[in-house]
């Protein structure tokens, strides 16, 4: 009993130190859902993510195959990348309606939605703001016995949702949800860009001016991008 005990109490204190930062970007995620970027697009995300960081500390523990930090850090691009986008065309982020989420139950939908890029980047997002995690399980993980880290491990799990549950509802409020939509579209590109900036210089992946360089690159891609989406779009 006190080893189970003393597990979960590890894992809460693991969790909560490594993860207040994501209360933070879970609720700036829930604040942009639309008819195109669901609820459920986070919460897959969120755990494939986070999923991915415990997978790659007990691969890092158990043989020290892991990327690189300067690898991981190049992830940073990724909420840089959605930050542009978003300061680029802010009309795409008031497509938000009250329209319900479509019904999920039907298995072909549920396989698409899965295999959807808005999961894929909320995962990239919590992988690349996720690297101080890996460090820190590392060596929690190597100083637990196989019971103790199933229930460490199990704990995460169970937070994770907990996060995201207390996320979601928090945006459910009307004075957060007033001020989010007030000032949400606004506020979120430079979060986003401001995340990604911090987690490549704190990796040390790119220098100062190639970061400039890089997202001098990425925003004329997406300007590319939207030049030749918008003869199709005209068409419809």
């Amino acid at each position: 009993m006190n080893e189970l005990m003393t597990a979960i109490t590890t894992g809460i204190t693991a969790f909560t130190a490594t993860n207040i930062d994501d209360l933070v970007i879970l609720t700036l995620l829930f604040s942009q859902v639309n008819k195109t970027f669901r609820s459920w697009h986070i919460v897959i995300g969120q755990y494939l993510g986070f999923g991915t960081l415990i997978v790659a500390s007990l691969v890092g523990f158990a043989g020290g195959l892991i990327l690189p930090a300067s690898w991981t850090g190049l992830l940073g691009l990724v909420p840089i990348a959605a930050g542009i986008s978003r300061l680029l065309h802010p009309e795409d982020d008031s497509s938000a309606t009250d329209e319900p989420e479509a019904d999920i139950s039907n298995y072909s939908s549920q396989v698409l939605g899965f295999l959807s890029p808005q999961i894929y980047s909320v995962a990239s997002i919590t992988i690349a703001n996720g690297g101080d995690n890996v460090g820190i399980y590392m060596p929690l993980f190597a100083n637990t016995s196989f019971y103790s880290l199933l229930i460490i491990i199990s704990t995460f799990l169970l937070l994770v949702g907990v996060w995201c549950f207390m996320t979601y509802k928090l945006t459910c409020q009307p004075i957060v949800a007033n001020i989010i939509t007030q000032y949400g579209n606004n506020f979120v590109p430079l979060v986003l860009i401001s995340i990604g900036v911090f987690i490549v210089l704190d990796h040390a992946s790119l220098t100062p001016m190639a970061l400039v360089i890089s997202c001098v690159c990425l925003a004329l891609i997406m300007k590319i991008i939207q030049v030749y989406k918008a003869p199709t779009v005209s068409r419809l």
